[in-house]
């Protein structure tokens, strides 16, 4: 299928060498100048070499360093720290608020419920200690108009 390949000798093996002929300089027409956006490279660079040869080729990005970042004059860390004192002092704040009008509330009611005890107290006390109505069979004393039974007054 393929044919056999030739065995050849070392002194018959043929020694080619290439050299590049120049560029006629009639041959050589300037590339056309193409307006490219300021700042831009294009992706073909042409050079005019100085004996008028064109070279064609790519052009080669050089890596450019990274941009330094600035350093805040204080750290993020130092930020949210005196953020969290500042939230932290005000829920205490709140806190103290919270438990003093719960301690004036608390007082308020016990000295609503004192007061409450006495009026109502007194006045089962006024009930308790006054008669109401006469008993029969008690000695009846008149003395300018008023009315003793059974050493009550009634007037």
């Amino acid at each position: 299928m393929y044919p056999e390949p030739a065995r050849h000798t070392p002194a018959e093996w043929a020694v080619t060498a290439y050299q590049p002929a120049p560029i006629p300089p009639a041959a050589v027409h300037p590339a056309p100048v193409v307006p490219a956006q300021p700042g831009t490279v294009p992706a073909v660079a042409s050079i005019v070499l100085p004996d008028g040869r064109i070279v064609t080729g790519y052009a080669i990005n050089h890596p450019q360093p990274a941009p330094i970042v600035a350093k805040p004059a204080v750290s993020r860390t130092a930020v949210n720290v005196a953020l969290g004192g500042v939230g932290f002092l005000a829920v205490c704040g709140g806190l103290l608020l919270l438990t003093s009008f719960i301690a004036a509330l608390t007082a308020f009611i016990t000295q609503l419920i004192t007061l409450a005890a006495v009026i109502f107290g007194g006045w089962i006390a006024v009930q308790l200690f006054t008669g109401t109505g006469h008993r029969d069979g008690g000695t009846t004393v008149h003395i300018r108009k008023a009315v003793f039974k059974r050493n009550h007054f009634h007037g």
